[in-house]
């Protein structure tokens, strides 16, 4: 597994970020309740196994269930030699129902503790804003108690997860944070403009919703009938399969690694064979110019409609 440096950082983290979600909640494309969850045993194990194949970056949050408990069970007695990245929780922050100064504090010191508690550590590597909008990217209070973290040691770099282009170049331009985590992959590519800014700046960028939960893999077949343009978009990208990739995850995995400006790929696993083809696509080998042009070129030309978190509202991931 190829490392690259994660920004300002200087961290050197694998190209692939093992994401933790599904190893604490039922999550992604038709995942129910928690009998289709590996057992805390298997999550653990797989987590092992992951640090051995090279896997250094793993990626969790403090709304995850029990998963930040899964990764502190797992490297107690290791732990550095993996850099975790999580979130705080939901920040009740949205214009004129803010809360003051001293309850956000209360907020984000008790959320930071009970991460660090579940974690067995004293620091997080990177601590990140959970769903980054812009008036929690401009509250002064939140910027500044991030920053006093960082200053003591308790996180060694500071981030936000962002949703929106307007939400990342706020990100970016603030000059605050060091790594962004952001969606985007073969269907939605919008936030690639600012690629080469947080470059400029300094700032990593981890890309999370490379496989859209599921849909561009063999899962994303048969899809809602709300659905259906998608499905029908997600055909043409059989146009780009060879027999060097011959996956649509495949080929959804190497278009986002074939961006340079890309630290880390964002990959949920919960199976031992979804690591092994983690594994297997993350061999350094990515799209040639030529391919990836083709690719950009097949972007979806409504990506407004993308919203993740709406379909799953609306009950269309199931």
């Amino acid at each position: 597994m190829k490392k690259r440096i994660l920004g300002r950082t200087g961290f050197e983290v694998s190209e692939i970020s093992f994401g933790t979600v599904e190893l604490g909640i039922p999550y992604g494309f038709g995942v129910k309740n928690q009998t289709q969850m590996p057992s805390e045993q298997k999550a653990i194990k797989l987590l092992h196994d992951a640090l051995d194949s090279g896997i250094n970056f793993f990626d969790t949050a403090n709304a995850y269930g029990r998963s930040e408990q899964i990764l502190g069970a797992a490297f107690k007695g290791q732990r550095q030699n993996v850099i975790i990245s999580t979130k705080c929780g939901h920040l009740p922050v949205e214009g004129d129902k803010a809360p003051t100064d001293g309850q956000l504090r209360e907020i984000l010191d008790g959320s930071l503790k009970q991460s660090l508690d579940a974690l067995q550590t004293d620091y997080i590597d990177v601590y990140m804003i959970h769903n980054a909008t812009v008036p929690i990217l401009t509250n002064d209070a939140v910027m500044r108690v991030f920053s006093e973290y960082k200053d003591k040691g308790l996180a060694r770099a500071i981030g936000v997860s962002t949703y929106t282009v307007e939400q990342t170049r706020n990100a970016i331009d603030s000059g605050l944070w060091d790594v962004i985590q952001l969606p985007f992959n073969l269907m939605d590519q919008q936030q690639a403009e600012l690629f080469p800014h947080a470059q400029k700046k300094g700032v990593g960028i981890v890309v999370r919703s490379v496989l859209m939960r599921g849909i561009l893999t063999d899962r994303g077949r048969n899809m809602r009938p709300e659905l259906k343009a998608v499905e029908q978009h997600r055909q043409l990208y059989n146009e780009l399969l060879s027999d060097d990739v011959a996956a649509l995850s495949d080929l959804a995995t190497k278009f986002v690694l074939s961006h340079k400006d890309v630290s880390s790929v964002l990959l949920g696993i919960d199976r031992p064979e979804y690591l092994q083809k983690a594994l297997e696509v993350a061999n350094g080998k990515y799209l040639t110019e030529r391919k990836l042009a083709w690719a950009k070129e097949l972007a979806y030309p409504e990506p407004g409609f993308l919203d993740l978190v709406k379909w799953d509202r609306n009950g269309w991931l199931i």
